[in-house]
């Protein structure tokens, strides 16, 4: 389902934004208790504004998992198949599977777009915005050879009228294709020596500087989320810098938006327990859902699976987020400090750790077992990895009552890029 963009002017806050907010302050505080009162005053201080996507609605499905002797090649998964109830009510299904039958549910953010990535649609949602409200004509921002966040940042502002500006690292293939394709179609691409992105910072700002000329301005995103205000600049081009990953605080609110509709009483409710699983590249996804569970009062755990850093790495980057998003938005956390003592996130290795980007032989027969059984793709880098996980937390469920469900952050297009670099893995692929 393509994602509609819309242009309101800044006095009108679209009608499904509001569809999470309290009436009024007088009568959503009446009878409710003091945590209810600040997940309220959480909801309408940041909820309160304009977004990307029309809606905040992911369609969700149930996986059905058996022991069924269905063994691949070198023994991943071996005994287990999978099923995909995508028809019946989601209610229904959780009464039913009080009975104690394994599965876990799947949020198919993969669906919300179909050249973007769920979780890089929902970091956008606040964010290009807030870039409209600042007149910004540019944006620069950086990411690996196929990266999907800077496919995502070029499409986005392609639709917006702002024109994108992608520093990729090492060399650009012979034959773009994946993520790598859709950036050079919609953005301004240039190939960055690995020496010169590893210092990333510079790298932007440079660029940035290059972009503006002399007659524009560029600021950074965390710049004008500090000092609110305007980029500066006559007839010359505004250019605002976004992190690599979009790991800016502003990209939080979209994963706590989708929270807030996934915790509606026809969903999955804001009583039931429930534990949330998804894959970690920079980590911003996962930050964004551990800190709007505790914030809007759910009694969810956030776990993610750890890709391309050391759990220390995570932790820092989980702390400056947090950091960053009371600095930005005002917002007093000190009420939630007993549930936030021990981080957000529970961050744990993924089930065969390797170097972020490795595919193990016999991963890409698993996914297209996957695919083939539930008619879900995922990708042996980012989604299988969560996969794996919601599959042995799936297994274990209804010892503690909490429903497992995994957001499934999308990576299409990315197999395109895997089948170019990792040509011996998919010639083994059997039609």
């Amino acid at each position: 389902m393509k994602v509609q963009l819309q242009r309101l002017p800044a006095n009108v806050v679209h009608c499904s934004a509001r569809r999470w907010l309290c009436r009024s302050v007088s009568d959503s505080l009446q009878g409710i208790s003091e945590v209810e009162v600040r997940c309220e005053e959480f909801r309408r201080k940041l909820l309160d504004r304009k977004w990307t996507l029309v809606k905040p609605d992911a369609q969700i499905h149930r996986i059905l998992l058996s022991t069924k002797q269905d063994q691949n090649v070198d023994g991943l998964f071996h005994r287990r198949s999978w099923s995909n109830n995508s028809t019946s009510s989601l209610v229904d299904e959780m009464i039913e599977n009080d009975s104690g039958a394994p599965s876990f549910y799947i949020v198919r953010d993969d669906l919300i777009h179909p050249l973007m990535n769920g979780n890089k649609a929902r970091k956008l949602d606040a964010l290009l915005p807030f870039l409209e409200d600042h007149s910004v004509t540019d944006v620069v921002t950086c990411g690996g050879c196929q990266s999907a966040h800077t496919a995502a940042v070029a499409v986005s502002c392609s639709e917006r009228g702002i024109r994108s500006h992608l520093l990729l690292r090492g060399e650009q293939p012979d034959v773009p294709t994946g993520y790598n394709l859709i950036s050079t179609m919609y953005g301004n691409v240039v190939c960055v020596p690995r020496s010169v992105y590893a210092s990333r910072e510079e790298m932007l700002i440079r660029h940035a500087g290059l972009v503006a000329d002399s007659g524009g301005s560029a600021v950074s995103l965390t710049d004008m989320l500090e000092t609110s205000t305007r980029i500066e600049g006559r007839d010359g081009r505004k250019v605002a810098i976004i992190n690599e990953g979009a790991g800016d605080s502003l990209a939080l609110l979209g994963m706590i938006r989708l929270l807030c509709y996934l915790s509606e009483d026809y969903l999955l409710g804001k009583e039931r327990a429930v534990k949330l699983v998804v894959d970690a590249g920079t980590g911003t996804t996962a930050v964004g859902l551990g800190l709007g569970a505790i914030c809007l009062g759910l009694s969810w755990d956030v776990t993610a699976v750890m890709l391309a850093d050391t759990i220390d790495q995570y932790r820092h980057k989980e702390q400056k987020l947090i950091y960053d998003f009371k600095r930005h938005f005002g917002f007093n956390l000190e009420h939630f400090s007993n549930r936030m003592d021990g981080g957000v996130v529970r961050w744990v290795e993924r089930c065969q750790p390797r170097k972020f980007g490795k595919v193990i032989k016999g991963e890409i027969e698993v996914c297209q077992q996957i695919a083939r059984q539930t008619g879900v793709l995922v990708d042996p880098i980012y989604t299988l990895a969560a996969w794996e996980l919601a599959t042995s937390l799936g297994e274990e469920e209804g010892r503690d009552g909490a429903k497992v469900v995994m957001l499934h952050t999308g990576g299409t297009l990315g197999m395109f890029g895997l089948a170019q670099r990792y040509k011996s893995h998919f010639r083994t692929l059997v039609g």
